[in-house]
C-alpha cells in the first residue's frame, strides 16, 4: 500500500490519443505509471525520436514529472529514455512527448497503445544559492569520479 494519498492530475485527451488508456500503475507497488504511444513509429537503429502520447497535462505546483525508460525495452531492446529521467514541469501545457532512443542494433516498431515509458509523479524541492567563500570539508574532499573505488577497471 502506498504511504501517501493521491495527487491529482489533470488530464486532457487530443484529438489523436481518443481510446487509449490513461497511465496507469500496472501493479499495486509500482512506482510509475506506463504511458503508451499514440502513433505508430519506427526508430531505426542509433536513432531518437519524441513518441507521441495524445495527452496534455497540468501537473499540480511543487510538483513534476518525471519520464522513466521500461525496463524491459531497455534490457531487450536497447530502447530507453536518452534524458532519463525527463522532467515535465508543472507550468508545461503542450503534449507529453516521450523522447526515446534505440541503443539496439536493429529497427524499433512502436504501435499506437504500446507502453513505451514510465512516469512518476514526484515532490520538487527549491534551491535558493548562496555564495560562500569557503566550503566545509569533508572526507572526501574533491575527490569525483570514481574515487571512492569499487570499480575493478578503475584499479579499485
Amino acid at each position: 500500500m502506498h504511504s501517501v494519498e493521491a495527487v491529482p492530475v489533470m488530464v486532457k485527451v487530443l484529438p489523436h490519443g481518443e481510446g487509449l488508456d490513461l497511465p496507469a500503475y500496472a501493479t499495486q507497488g509500482a512506482a510509475g505509471m506506463d504511458v503508451v504511444s499514440a502513433e505508430d513509429v519506427t526508430i531505426v537503429a542509433g536513432g531518437r525520436h519524441a513518441v507521441a502520447t495524445g495527452l496534455a497535462i497540468a501537473i499540480p505546483s511543487g510538483f513534476e514529472i518525471q519520464v522513466r525508460p521500461r525496463s524491459g525495452l531497455a534490457l531487450k531492446y536497447g530502447i530507453s529514455v536518452p534524458n532519463a529521467p525527463g522532467t515535465i514541469d508543472s507550468d508545461y501545457r503542450g503534449e507529453l512527448k516521450v523522447i526515446l532512443v534505440n541503443l539496439g542494433s536493429e529497427d524499433f516498431a512502436i504501435r499506437r497503445g504500446d507502453r513505451v515509458a514510465q512516469l512518476v509523479l514526484a515532490p520538487v524541492t527549491r534551491a535558493q544559492w548562496l555564495a560562500v567563500e569557503e566550503l566545509d570539508d569533508t572526507e572526501r574532499g574533491e575527490g569525483g569520479f570514481g574515487s571512492t573505488g569499487g570499480v575493478v577497471a578503475l584499479g579499485n
